[in-house]
């Protein structure tokens, strides 16, 4: 067994693209490796800014031999599919095969040995392979080679088993990039090259020449130096993983240094202070002892220097001056122009083509605002309609448009500076949330009319011009806006009629003539499908069976997430049951039994059965039970005691039992057979007027 050391030199490799590169190495060789029966015992990767390496242990020296046996035509076939067969196999005659009796005639079988191949005479291939075969986001072409890099690539360093592999890359034309057993360390401070034997060798020999090849252990130096440098100051770092990901990429020897923010900018709200550091210099914010912005930055250097980094700082510090004052020069112009009055430049942003301007989105997203406040415990409908009206209106201020991670940030700001009620300034900054799963979700009545305004206008609007996601596929974020509806309904109680509220937003859109009044039947529709899967997704974590979102669902009149919710948590509660599992059995037998007597006798028993033509006590006590149960079960869902209801539904269990027991369903009689398969279809209609049953998976029997 030996070790195949792989590494690929480059320029710098973009931070965001590196983990995925690394992945999407091993994976390649992985397959490919196994593909030429190459088995192995562990493979790992290393990746800095200008080198993605592999390295796999206990890789076998050869292939193994392989014996195959391959069936040829009958024994006196034309001569041609003779010639053709021994072609095939590799034979030169016909003696080389054996003739065998398999029970429908005689045949010749051909047993080629094939001898494996040495791994060192297979692996250039297959390196090569993996190169051409990289799924790199964007790649770049160099002169007139034909190979794609995501960067210029200067070296292959190529060793198995102590020995550099025969052959090379071809690059295009008559180039090849020659594999080879040197690399180079870091780019300043170890500029020569380096010889390597294996990967002990490659980590040890890297490591002197100032290279941490190890992201997870780049990325631990950082944190752990970030932490030292603050803790002699009695500061902490503000947390942001995002940043110490990228950082972490774009350094192979992290030197961690501090540096000065100059006390006239300190007046600038803190989030433009972080946002100024984090998005164009990728500096680290500190906070004092109470969580307020300190006046310190760290700054992670890719150089070691005699002068302990004192140019460094200096140089990093003069040009965050630069950025902070172009920072101060909008706060102070921005705050010259009212949020009100911006709002005529709005219509001069387009939303979509189709879906017209962002003064039209914020027009509709008042009205729809205005109307939601009526459904919102404890909401204002006026300040809800003015904080909708003024949530976009920092997108034309020259803060956002420097920093548009700011827009409704800025606007809380602003709303703040010109007297407006806190409750209408918090709507503005919140209107985006959530963001994400981990975002935080609004509570205030205010903000959440807004948020919910924005999210549900976009989801109606695209759904409208089908503009819905595919596969994963998703350039408006409509999943994204979809979970954050459902967030907010779900961790506020919200009591929304989902339908009526997307019917009042696309009526927006035909007030401003932008779709036929005809078609939102169809639209609302679509949306409530995609509701039902989002539910599927956003509930999964909480253990939450996807199947009973979609049985619910499936009844087309459940569009209160709060009601359906607890429908699904009743029905949950059943079908895991001993009785609900004993029950969800007999609906699958009713049912079955039902459709193939239908499908034979091209008939529907859909109809209610005869209490007349009972001749079986069973058969009535069924249908009597089935009468009064329904009936309690629909008055028990109206009251919203959906416990109950499934409870009643429970106590169908050993009516149904004893149905099946003594009765034959397919009596002789017709008449007979006609009236118990109406009755085992009113089973089935029972069931599914609490929730669709055919959609709860077989597992809840179990």
């Amino acid at each position: 067994m030996s070790e195949l050391l792989l590494e690929l030199f480059s320029e710098e490799i973009p931070a965001r693209m590196q983990a995925r590169a690394a992945e999407d190495l091993q994976r390649l060789m992985s397959d490919k490796l196994h593909e030429a029966g190459l088995h192995f015992t562990l493979a790992r990767t290393y990746v800095t800014p200008r080198r993605l390496a592999l390295v796999v242990e206990e890789l076998p020296t050869a292939q193994p031999d392989v014996r195959e046996e391959r069936k040829g035509p009958r024994v006196g076939s034309p001569q041609a599919a003779i010639d053709g067969f021994l072609k095939s196999a590799g034979l030169k005659s016909i003696k080389e095969c054996e003739e065998r009796d398999t029970g429908k005639g005689v045949f010749y079988f051909a047993v080629v040995e094939k001898k494996g191949r040495p791994t060192a005479d297979v692996l250039p291939a297959i390196i090569v392979d993996c190169i051409q075969q990289m799924p790199w986001p964007k790649s770049m072409r160099f002169a007139d080679l034909t190979q794609r890099w995501v960067r210029p690539l200067h070296h292959v360093l190529a060793v198995f088993a102590g020995t550099v592999l025969e052959g090379g890359v071809p690059m295009g034309g008559n180039t090849e990039l020659a594999f080879t057993s040197r690399t180079r360390g870091h780019r300043f401070l170890s500029p020569g090259e380096i010889s390597v034997a294996n990967s002990s060798d490659y980590l040890v020999k890297l490591k002197a020449a100032k290279v941490v090849p190890d992201p997870r252990e780049r990325r631990s130096l950082i944190l752990a130096q970030c932490r030292d440098r603050a803790l002699k100051e009695g500061l902490t770092v503000k947390s942001d993983e995002g940043l110490l990901d990228e950082v972490t990429g774009l350094v192979e020897w992290p030197v961690v240094l501090m540096g000065r923010i100059d006390p006239q900018y300190m007046p600038l709200p803190p989030e433009v202070l972080t946002t100024s550091m984090r998005t164009h210099q990728k500096y680290f914010a500190l906070q004092d002892k109470n969580g307020t912005l300190a006046a310190r930055f760290l700054v992670v250097a890719n150089m070691d220097t005699p002068d302990k980094g004192a140019q460094i700082v200096a140089g990093n510090e003069r040009v965050l001056r630069a950025r902070l004052s172009d920072a101060m020069f909008f706060w102070e112009q921005d705050q010259k122009v009212h949020l009100a009055d911006r709002l005529p430049a709005l219509k001069d942003i387009i939303f979509h083509a189709q879906l017209g301007t962002v003064g039209q989105k914020v027009t509709r997203i008042e009205a729809l605002a205005r109307h939601l406040a009526g459904l919102i415990p404890g909401c204002n409908a006026d300040q809800a309609a003015q904080a909708a009206r003024l949530a976009k209106a920092d997108l034309t201020s020259g803060m956002v448009g420097e920093f548009p991670e700011l827009q409704g940030i800025m606007g809380r700001y602003y709303a703040g500076i010109e007297g407006h009620a806190p409750e209408i300034a918090d709507a503005i900054a919140h209107h985006y949330r959530p963001l994400g799963p981990t975002d935080l979700c609004p509570s205030a009545p205010i903000s959440l009319a807004v948020a919910l305004a924005d999210k549900i206008d976009s989801l109606v609007g695209f759904f409208a011009i089908d503009e819905k996601p595919t596969g994963s596929k998703d350039p408006f974020a409509l999943r994204r806006a979809a979970l954050g509806v459902i967030r907010l309904i779900l961790e506020n109680g919200l009591r929304l009629k989902l339908r009526d509220v997307f019917g009042f937003a696309y009526s927006g859109f035909y007030d401003q003539g932008g779709f036929e009044q005809n078609q939102p039947k169809a639209v609302i529709a679509q949306l409530l499908d995609f509701f039902a899967d989002r539910l599927k997704v956003a509930l999964r974590e909480q253990g939450v069976r996807h199947d009973l979102i979609a049985a619910v669902f499936a009844l087309g009149d459940e569009d209160d997430l709060i009601r359906l919710m607890a429908r699904v948590k009743a029905l949950q509660d059943l079908v895991e049951s001993d009785a609900g599992a004993d029950l969800l059995a007999a609906y699958r037998r009713a049912s079955n039994i039902v459709r193939i007597e239908e499908k034979k006798d091209a008939a529907s028993y859909d109809g209610a059965a005869d209490p007349a033509k009972f001749i079986q006590d069973e058969e009535r006590t069924l249908f009597k039970g089935l009468e009064q149960e329904a009936q309690i079960a629909r008055k028990r869902i109206a009251n919203e005691e959906f416990v109950a209801a499934m409870g009643a539904l429970a106590n169908l269990r050993a009516p149904i039992d004893d149905f099946f027991d003594r009765v034959t369903v397919n009596d002789p009689d017709p008449s007979l057979r006609s009236n118990r398969l109406r009755l085992l279809s009113t089973i089935r209609a029972t069931l599914n007027a609490v929730a669709d049953f055919s959609k709860i998976e077989a597992k809840a029997e179990a």
